[in-house]
């Protein structure tokens, strides 16, 4: 069959699965809804809670709240930036397929939506933990930079999340039965649509890839390595944040070296969740491997080095 076809044909499925999976937020997902302050938030497969063994039962799930309320933060931010970049793509198909111009405008659409989810949380949280909570990063500042980034390192990002997104649902959330039923609930939803949204970036990538030459790629293997230190940058200063704003809300003054062991496991779990579980991804292996050199593989395994 015709490499053209069956790609429309992708699209034209992910269209189906994202009608039949759409839902709204105040009827499907919130649904008059508070979270329970007596469970945790991110469960124990994001959170690393294991590193955390000086803090007692009851701080350790006060710390998941407080990764938890981040998790939802970074992911609206996020999806700000993703957003902006499916725009700019699917204005390529605006005379051309259809199908995938439509599968793409339901992507943006979606991610608008969960843009707006992930806003209301914040709201909702704010209002029941205490004051002191600090956001590091500026999402249009954070867009500004990626969508200076090529566009094959943006969407190699991108797919690098879209997928560990898909992971995160199924490996860690899904299966902890001690979450806030309204946090569970919120990213099983998110989940679904994200499905749709991981075949779209690959096939965007896979696209992308197809054009560019050699001399093109080895310079976005540098922008993808540049977003990853981006990335990295954010979770450092917000893993600061965090620290500091646990220590203050905790019950329990903390010694300096428990301190100082707080904000490394929480720069280590950040790592975790946003960088180094996405690379583990053997779907996201397989495209990257398919993509780069020996040269530009040896060039990112270095970069990645201080971080694992």
């Amino acid at each position: 069959m015709n490499i053209s076809i069956v790609q429309t044909e992708r699209y034209a499925r992910c269209i189906e699965n994202s009608r039949k999976v759409n839902w709204d937020i105040d009827k499907d997902v919130l649904q008059g809804r508070s979270f329970d302050y007596s469970r945790k938030f991110l469960p124990d497969g994001l959170s690393l809670i294991a590193e955390f063994g000086f803090l007692s039962d009851d701080e350790k799930r006060l710390l998941s709240q407080v990764q938890g309320r981040t998790y939802a933060y970074l992911f609206g931010m996020i999806e700000r930036c993703i957003n902006a970049k499916i725009l700019d793509i699917s204005r390529g198909y605006a005379l051309g397929d259809q199908v995938a111009l439509e599968a793409l405008v339901r992507f943006s659409a979606e991610e608008l939506k969960h843009q707006e989810l992930f806003r209301r949380i914040e709201q909702m949280i704010a209002k029941d933990m205490p004051e002191g909570y600090i956001r590091t990063a500026d999402g249009n500042a954070v867009a500004e930079v990626v969508l200076s980034k090529s566009n094959w390192a943006v969407l190699a990002l991108t797919c690098h999340i879209e997928l560990f997104t898909l992971v995160h649902y199924r490996e860690s959330i899904e299966p902890d039965t001690g979450l806030s039923p309204l946090f569970k609930d919120i990213f099983l939803h998110h989940w679904r649509e994200e499905s749709q949204h991981a075949v779209l970036d690959e096939l965007e990538w896979i696209r992308e890839d197809a054009r560019i030459p050699a001399a093109e790629k080895d310079v976005a293997v540098d922008d993808l390595i540049a977003l990853v230190g981006a990335v990295d940058g954010i979770l450092q200063g917000q893993a600061k944040a965090d620290a500091a704003y646990f220590r203050n809300i905790n019950k329990r003054t903390l010694g300096e070296a428990d301190a100082v062991t707080l904000q490394a496991g929480l720069l280590k779990a950040y790592r975790w969740t946003y960088i180094l579980s996405g690379v583990q991804v053997p779907r996201f292996q397989e495209l990257l491997g398919s993509m780069i050199t020996e040269a530009q593989f040896q060039r990112i395994q270095a970069a990645l080095a201080p971080i694992m």
